[in-house]
């Protein structure tokens, strides 16, 4: 083949190639205004201008006919749904201050305790001699301190006297109190009212000071710890109230409130603990349980479309509103997809409608027609009914 046919191919490829470029490719429109073309001009000459309809009329057509739908409006960040575990509102695992061997236990696994309550004694032979010991010494100084008082009246006794006899059984009254305390020792009492658990005692163990005799429980109220995202750690605050339920019975919904807000967040997960307390006036709740914890928030509301309406350009993402009958095309920046919307921030507001298909007829101010609809007199178009 010539070398002047090879050039008029090559030059016949690159226009049919531009043409379609021009018309089918997603702001190519946009792309040549900006490098100062006249797009009006380069859209009539790539569509023949005249040529093809023998009218003169300048190869002008009707709108074109595009598929739209409605902007809508969604709320995100209005609801939080978090996992937390349960605890008592007071726990205590109850040592013996002392050692020694278990002789006798007072309650038994799940029981109810009240404060002072006996849960188990330690043998004390050694602890009550020594308290009857000091009470003989309390006797005895105390008859000292009479007599030696009796002779101070006839001053047969010295102030001294008075005064070591004093001493006498004030010491003696101190032995006493502390041989009562290490009596009171020897029996294992609880420093809260609750539920008794599984006890790991026998009588007859021998036990220290570190052996655990029972864990109590109060569970009079259950506080459930859970995790929140760093985005509602600013709306969350003492005494709001949140539903819960527990993971095992998803029928239940309790109602408590946030009774503890901690103080930052977690570094690592960029969450924060917070704390609930839910009454449990009923005793159905349990330390450990998993809670399914809810809480609502005002949220933000962003116009919402539909996934196709969305477009990409070499500035981002952009949709085709439909407005006064010609297409405008508007930047949006996506905040959250979702199944069947995506939510954008832009300039778009409720009830516009966007461009979902039928995008490649579309051009900035092209006269557009929305398939299944009439246009009114402004050129707004209107929903037909039972459409």
């Amino acid at each position: 083949m010539a070398a002047w046919k090879q050039l008029v191919l090559a030059l016949a490829i690159l226009i049919a190639a531009g043409v379609l470029w021009f018309f089918f490719f997603p702001g190519a429109k946009q792309t040549l205004a900006g490098l100062g073309f006249n797009v009006g001009t380069v859209e009539n000459a790539a569509r023949g201008s005249g040529s093809g309809n023998g009218n003169g009329s300048g190869g002008q057509r009707g709108p074109s006919e595009v598929i739209a739908a409605a902007v809508t409006s969604a709320t995100i960040n209005d609801r939080l749904s978090a996992i937390g575990t349960g605890q008592a509102n007071a726990s205590v695992v109850v040592n013996p201050f002392v050692a020694g061997r278990i002789v006798g236990i007072s309650v038994q696994p799940g029981g109810k305790v009240d404060v002072g309550t006996m849960l188990a004694k330690l043998d004390s032979d050694s602890e009550e001699i020594a308290l009857d010991r000091a009470n003989l010494s309390v006797e005895d100084a105390t008859t000292k301190l009479e007599r030696v008082r009796a002779l101070r009246t006839t001053n047969t006794a010295t102030a001294v006297q008075f005064a070591d006899a004093e001493i006498v059984l004030s010491n003696a009254k101190l032995e006493q109190r502390n041989a009562e305390l290490a009596l009171a020792r020897r029996s294992v009492r609880s420093p809260i009212a609750g539920i008794v658990g599984i006890l790991p005692i026998e009588v007859g163990d021998y036990v220290t000071t570190q052996t655990p005799i029972a864990t109590i429980d109060d569970r009079s109220s259950i506080k459930v710890d859970f995790w929140v995202p760093e985005r509602f750690a600013s709306e969350i605050v003492v005494g709001q109230p949140v539903s819960a339920s527990p993971v095992a019975r998803p029928g239940d919904i309790l109602e408590g409130k946030i009774t503890a807000v901690d103080n930052r967040l977690d570094q690592t997960s960029r969450t924060m603990q917070v704390q609930a307390t839910i009454q449990n006036k009923d005793d159905r709740l349990r330390a450990g349980m998993s809670f399914q914890v809810t809480m609502k928030f005002p949220g933000d509301t962003y116009p919402a479309v539909e996934p196709l309406a969305i477009q990409w350009g070499s500035d981002g993402a952009f949709v085709w509103v439909v407005r006064d009958g010609k297409g405008e095309r508007v930047p949006v920046r996506i905040v959250q997809r979702n199944t069947e919307t995506v939510l954008v921030q832009g300039n778009v507001t409720e009830g516009e409608m966007v461009v979902t298909q039928g995008v490649h007829l579309v051009r900035q101010g092209s006269a557009l027609r929305i398939a299944g609809r009439d246009t009114s007199a402004n050129g707004n178009a209107t929903v037909v009914s039972g459409g």
